[in-house]
């Protein structure tokens, strides 16, 4: 199966999504397809052999339509710009005729100017006709569909207004509205041009991250230094970045070190200090030295170029309550259509009113039903929750995901490298005969060059106390128990329990509590006499008791699983404030534990997206550490770029936000439309006299749909 995302030109309301989105659905080999009203993007999965992306281009022209397969942000944001441009020159042509329009058919009513009426009707015309057009072709689309959309609501509402009115003028008999059509239309156009406006402001986060990378960069070539364009990159070149400087591509520092902004991408705003080997990311800025990296990673593949594309698809898919309001749009204009006919029906031949009195309710009806806000409230929401959430370096996949994991009821935590810091860390130094520090300086000399991570360990904190080594001599490894060395005249020995024995020492100390906190002890002898053990242990990372505190208190019942044994398991628990853990579980067994806990809730499983991968695919919501890693991002649906558990509290709490903005928005949008359309009808005239005009109406439609969209833009604010 095969994924496209196609940007779609020409949607008004929430109709023409739901219209395109079902079609396209029919098509032999579309698996899904899902299209974003608020996004304007298509997103389909389908069979390449049966199927192919000109079809889809051609079906969605067939509706009235038009698509592109566009790769580039940039055209499409520069296409996003002409639509604002394009609406608000038909907003300037279309005041000029409908604003004295207005004047003259509200303030001339009872004293009318020679030949108002003719005058109203030439103003009335362009605007109808001209500006209008943009709806009849959309009526007409939908019509050719056996649909109906925002469209039709505007099309027939301003056509009855303005060919009533030529009726009035051409027989003389009655009252015309040719304002009610031109201020009616004026008024739908400066709802979209608001709206679209606010709509642009729901995707700041993308168009930030997307200007995060400098255009150009300092390549050395053949020993020479040269200024390249980014997409002239290529992989393993050679990178000067200067201070100040934005870093162009993803890589590895060869020299030099520097104290780097990671801010835009992971939130975290304390520059970190990089050296030689470290990974630096593309779009972040280097604040002091200067250095050189090998870029690993460029285009497409950086890991900037991916977090864009995350968020992309994430605000293209939907939450699965914006199905209701697909649903509801979907029968509501047919249905807004019948009330509109049933009102004139029951006006004129029923409660025997003049026509145009029946006209202008049923008018009234059609155009304050139009069901944009409802079409905007969960999109709008999800495209600025899932960029707040990527400015705080957490990346949300997805509508679905996002609603999700306010429900958590279970969340289970892999220790190593997600609890844990996942390297090793000298945690204890015990001497006899010798003083710490000599303990520490004999083994890291006999470990120095030493691969393994326990050895490394030992060497990394004799570096960090800055403790200079011995020269070492008859260095020997000896398999699964240690090794052995001398230094000068003196044999030393390093490694297990086993080995002490081996050489004869049984007399060894008792360390059962050191090792009941879950660390591996390893014993030093000098010339088979005990001298001193080192205690190595993966340690927690410093958030890890707070992040499952946090947690607690939003009512989620926390595991930990863990391929260790039940003495480490429960000693790292323990210190995590963890009560539940499943130990010594094989990596693929760990979707099966998953699988247990979902019969009593929705659970989240939070590990290293790698070995982790099966079990974060079954649990409702797969939680990755970043790392940096592609496969974090692959598998997670949510992924914590800072590697911090906190994060996972803080996504918890941007989902409750976020859903709570979308039901206010809903509620709304629903209720607008519950109380409008009766009050247009004219149910309030009898006991009021009081009576919607079709202007107001108007206005009141358009202010609804950019009032859902600020109230969403409302998130920016909330602190999670």
């Amino acid at each position: 199966m095969k994924k496209i995302k196609l940007n779609v030109s020409g949607m008004h309301c929430a109709s023409c999504s739901t219209l395109i989105e079902r079609s396209l659905k029919k098509l032999e080999g579309v698996k899904t397809s899902n299209v974003n009203f608020s996004t304007s993007n298509a997103n389909i999965e389908y069979n390449e052999s049966k199927i192919s992306e000109n079809d889809f281009i051609k079906k969605i022209e067939s509706l009235g339509y038009s698509a592109n397969l566009e790769k580039d942000r940039k055209k499409q944001e520069q296409r996003e710009k002409e639509e604002i441009s394009n609406l608000k020159e038909k907003l300037l042509i279309s005041s000029i005729f409908a604003i004295p329009a207005f004047i003259l058919g509200m303030f001339f009513m009872k004293n009318p100017l020679p030949s108002q009426d003719y005058i109203l009707w030439i103003l009335a015309t362009p605007v109808q006709f001209y500006i209008g057009l943009q709806f009849y072709r959309g009526a007409w689309a939908a019509l050719k569909n056996k649909s109906a959309n925002m469209d039709t609501l505007v099309a027939l509402g301003t056509s009855a207004a303005y060919f009533f009115s030529v009726y009035v003028v051409l027989s003389g008999v009655g009252h015309q509205y040719f304002e009610a059509s031109a201020v009616l239309i004026t008024l739908v156009i400066f709802g979209k041009y608001l709206e679209a406006k606010a709509k642009g402001k729901t995707s700041e986060a993308i168009k930030k991250l997307m200007y995060l990378s400098p255009k150009k960069a300092t390549v050395i070539r053949n020993g020479n230094e040269i200024v390249v364009k980014i997409s002239e990159i290529e992989l393993n070149d050679i990178i000067l970045v200067k201070p100040g400087g934005k870093i162009p591509v993803d890589g590895i520092i060869i020299e030099g070190h520097s104290s780097i902004d990671e801010s835009m991408i992971t939130g975290e705003s304390i520059p970190v200090n990089k050296k030689i080997r470290d990974e630096v990311i593309g779009g972040t800025i280097n604040k002091q030295g200067a250095f050189k990296f090998k870029a690993t990673k460029i285009g497409k593949n950086t890991t900037l170029a991916g977090i864009i594309r995350l968020i992309e698809d994430a605000q293209g898919r939907k939450a699965p309550i914006q199905r209701f309001a697909d649903n509801v749009s979907a029968y509501f204009v047919p249905a807004v259509i019948l009330i509109a006919i049933l009102t004139f029906v029951s006006w004129y031949y029923i409660f025997d009113t003049d026509l145009s009195f029946a006209m202008i309710t049923s008018v009234a009806v059609l155009v304050i039903a139009c069901p944009c806000a409802l079409g905007l409230a969960t999109p709008t929401a999800i495209m600025v929750g899932t960029g707040k959430g990527a400015k705080n370096g957490i990346l949300i996949k997805g509508g679905d995901s996002l609603e999700m994991a306010h429900k958590l009821k279970y969340l289970i935590f892999d220790k190593t490298g997600t609890i844990t810091k996942g390297i090793p860390e000298v945690t204890n130094i015990i001497h006899f005969d010798k003083s710490e520090k000599e303990i520490l300086k004999i083994a890291a000399s006999m470990e120095k060059n030493s691969e393994h991570p326990l050895g490394e360990a030992i060497v990394e904190k004799a570096k960090k106390d800055k403790i200079g080594l011995n020269k070492i001599s008859n260095f020997e490894s000896i398999p699964g128990q240690g090794i052995r060395s001398n230094i000068g005249k003196k044999k030393y020995y390093f490694g297990t329990a086993r080995l002490m024995k081996t050489i004869g020492i049984n007399n060894i100390s008792d360390v059962t509590d050191i090792e009941k906190e879950g660390k591996t002890v390893m014993y030093l002898a000098e010339n088979r006499k005990l001298i001193g053990l080192i205690a190595v242990a993966d340690t927690i990372k410093e958030t890890s008791a707070m992040a499952v505190k946090a947690l607690q208190k939003l009512g989620i019942k926390i595991y930990m699983i863990t391929g260790d044994n039940k003495n480490t398991a429960n000693a790292i628990a323990k210190l995590a404030g963890i009560k539940n853990v499943f130990a010594e579980v094989l990596p693929e067994d760990k979707a099966k534990y998953v699988k247990k806990l979902q019969r009593y809730g929705p659970v989240a499983m939070v590990g290293d997206g790698i070995n982790d991968a099966p079990a974060l695919a079954q649990a409702e919501i797969g939680i990755a550490m970043g790392s940096g890693t592609d496969v974090a991002m692959e598998t997670g649906n949510i992924v914590l770029i800072k590697n911090d558990l906190m994060d996972i509290a803080k996504a918890i709490r941007l989902s409750k936000i976020t859903m709570s903005k979308i039901r206010q928005n809903m509620f709304w949008a629903l209720f607008y439309n519950s109380m409008g359309i009766p009050v247009a009808a004219g149910i309030l005239y009898p006991f009021t006299g009081w009576l919607l005009n079709p202007m107001l109406a108007g206005g009141a439609m358009a202010m609804s749909s950019v009032s859902v969209v600020m109230n969403s833009l409302l998130l920016k604010k909330k602190r999670i």
